[in-house]
């Protein structure tokens, strides 16, 4: 009898319907996380060269000359050269 019974016993199968319903959504979310992930690598690299550079010139500023600041940035010196021809001292 409890063999006859288990025997009997329908298990129903699962049917999947919500992944197909989210897998579109799911690759387009993957699909941008890689997107964010290799900007924020690019950002960060660039940081990293940025705080060398402000590193080096913390180490260098006590004994550095304008000459050598200028060579860095020449566009801060093109504008100050700017400045002094044109007669323009900041007031």
């Amino acid at each position: 009898m409890y063999k006859e019974a288990y025997d009997n016993v329908q298990i129903p199968k699962y049917v999947d319907t919500v992944t197909p319903q989210y897998k579109p959504k799911f690759d387009a979310l993957l699909v941008e996380l890689k997107e964010a992930e290799e900007k924020s690598l690019k950002e960060s690299e660039r940081l990293e060269k940025e705080i060398a550079e402000v590193q080096e010139l913390k180490k260098k500023i006590s004994t550095m000359t304008a000459e050598e600041y200028f060579e860095k940035h020449p566009e801060l010196k093109k504008k100050f050269d700017d400045e002094i021809r044109n007669d323009y001292w900041g007031y």
